[in-house]
């Protein structure tokens, strides 16, 4: 589920201004899955234009309100969630803490860092939903902690079948403020893709199986 088309399209322009995102059907890019894409997204690039910046901000922080009133904590997902969950943390007066991939090796061998209370209410920020396999096992590490985890908010959502299958498995809602098809339809529309290419990458998000 996605932010209002408005705002989408505002996000993802923003993304493809800032090369935050790259279109690139004909000289396609190759995830470290193996998965070759032409698409690549690195959020993280969004961090250094304030225009953008504030806009992903503003609006994660209108989607926590409307989504997930009840949050106490943010939580941002690392590494790159984790700029994401401070700007909103700090913009709505919250406890931030972020999750690791995995638990240190040394020191107290945390995986959580900051303080959680248990039971706390938290909602879970990322960057970009591809399987969501990375988000979801911050959740899960956030639930055996013993936070009580509303759901997953995230800039931009690859609206891969694998993810919406992952997500329905674990029973939690997430949304994006922006996704694919509306990533397309707004490169087609400023000109950084071609009308002969528009098959191709609708095309190639279907083919992505399991």
């Amino acid at each position: 589920m996605k932010a209002s088309l408005e705002v989408s399209k505002d996000i993802a322009k923003g993304l493809l201004d800032t090369k935050a995102v790259f279109l690139r059907p004909d000289d396609m890019f190759t995830w470290a899955s193996g998965i070759k894409s032409p698409i690549y997204c690195d959020n993280r690039i969004t961090l250094s234009y304030p225009k953008i910046r504030d806009l992903v901000k503003k609006s994660f922080v209108n989607m926590v309100l409307s989504k997930f009133p009840a949050v106490e904590y943010i939580a941002g997902v690392a590494t790159a969630g984790i700029p994401q969950a401070t700007l909103i943390a700090d913009e709505m007066n919250l406890p931030l803490i972020y999750v690791r991939s995995g638990a240190k090796d040394h020191g107290r061998t945390n995986q959580i860092e900051g303080h959680l209370e248990s039971g706390a209410k938290v909602v879970v920020i990322e960057d970009l939903i591809s399987t969501g396999s990375s988000a979801i096992n911050a959740m899960h590490t956030l639930q055996d902690a013993g936070a009580d985890v509303l759901g997953l908010l995230a800039i931009f959502d690859y609206q891969l079948l694998k993810s919406v299958k992952n997500f329905a498995a674990i029973g939690l809602p997430y949304y994006s403020l922006s996704g694919y098809d509306e990533l397309v339809e707004v490169a087609l529309e400023n000109g950084y893709v071609k009308d002969s290419d528009i098959d191709f990458l609708k095309d190639w998000r279907n083919s992505i199986e399991d």
